[in-house]
C-alpha cells in the first residue's frame, strides 16, 4: 500500500519521496522461477515486470514483459529457463529518500516505468510514474 492512499494532512506535493510514493507489497519472484511461472504472474497479476529477489529480499535483477517476448521470439522453451536466464542485472534502484522531482525527472530521462525502492540492497517496494502522478494530485487535494 502507498502511504499517500490514506494521506490525511496536507503537505506540499514536491516533498513527496519514493518512500511514500511506492507500492510496499511487491510482488516478486526468485531467479529460480521458470519462464512459464513468470509468464503467469505478469498476466494474471497485469503487471509488466518482476523483481528477482534472493531469500533474503536482495535484489538480483528484474525480469520483464520485454524479456519474456525476446525468449519467445528466440524460440526458447519457457519451461526449461529461469528468471536468472532472462532477467536484467544492472537495474535501475532509488532509495526512499528519493524526491518526486527527482523520480519524475529519472523515469523522464532514462524511459523507465517503474523503479524499484531498496534499503541496504533490499527491496522494500517499487513506484512507477503513476504513483508519482497518484501521489501528487492527492497531496495537492489535501495542500490546496
Amino acid at each position: 500500500m502507498r502511504q499517500t492512499e490514506s494521506m490525511m494532512k496536507a503537505c506540499d506535493p514536491k516533498s513527496l519521496t519514493a518512500g511514500q510514493l511506492m507500492e510496499d507489497a511487491v510482488v516478486t519472484c526468485t531467479p529460480r522461477t521458470d519462464g512459464l511461472a513468470l509468464a503467469r504472474m505478469l498476466t494474471e497479476r497485469n503487471i509488466g515486470s518482476l523483481p528477482v529477489v534472493e531469500d533474503d529480499t536482495t535484489l538480483v535483477g528484474l525480469v520483464s514483459e520485454y524479456d519474456l517476448l525476446q525468449a519467445m521470439i528466440e524460440g526458447r522453451d519457457l519451461r526449461k529457463i529461469t528468471a536468472a536466464d532472462l532477467m536484467t542485472r544492472q537495474v535501475l534502484t532509488v532509495t526512499e529518500d528519493r524526491s518526486l522531482e527527482d523520480l519524475a525527472n529519472l523515469f523522464q530521462d532514462r524511459y523507465v516505468t517503474r523503479l524499484p525502492v531498496v534499503r541496504n540492497h533490499k527491496l522494500v517496494g517499487i513506484v512507477a510514474r503513476r504513483d508519482l502522478v497518484f501521489g501528487y494530485t492527492k497531496a495537492l487535494h489535501y495542500w490546496s
